[in-house]
């Protein structure tokens, strides 16, 4: 069976952007983020950073609609 991820970026050239927006994120909710090796972290801390960076991302997307 062929190993088929579909956790690939849509524009790879965005990897590192949304690699620092990432570790923004972290450092403003207070997880402990840091580069490499993350495992020592609960799925609660985990799932919160990306939860809140689809927040932010969602807000940004409004305000530009709205004309903001």
């Amino acid at each position: 069976m062929a190993n088929r991820s579909s956790n690939r970026a849509a524009i790879p050239e965005a990897k590192s952007a949304l690699d620092r927006f990432k570790y923004e994120v972290a450092s403003e909710i207070g997880v402990p983020l840091k580069d490499g090796y993350n495992g020592d972290l609960t799925s609660r801390q985990n799932g919160s950073v990306g939860g809140y960076m689809v927040k932010k991302m969602i807000e940004a997307q409004e305000k530009q609609m709205a004309g903001k």
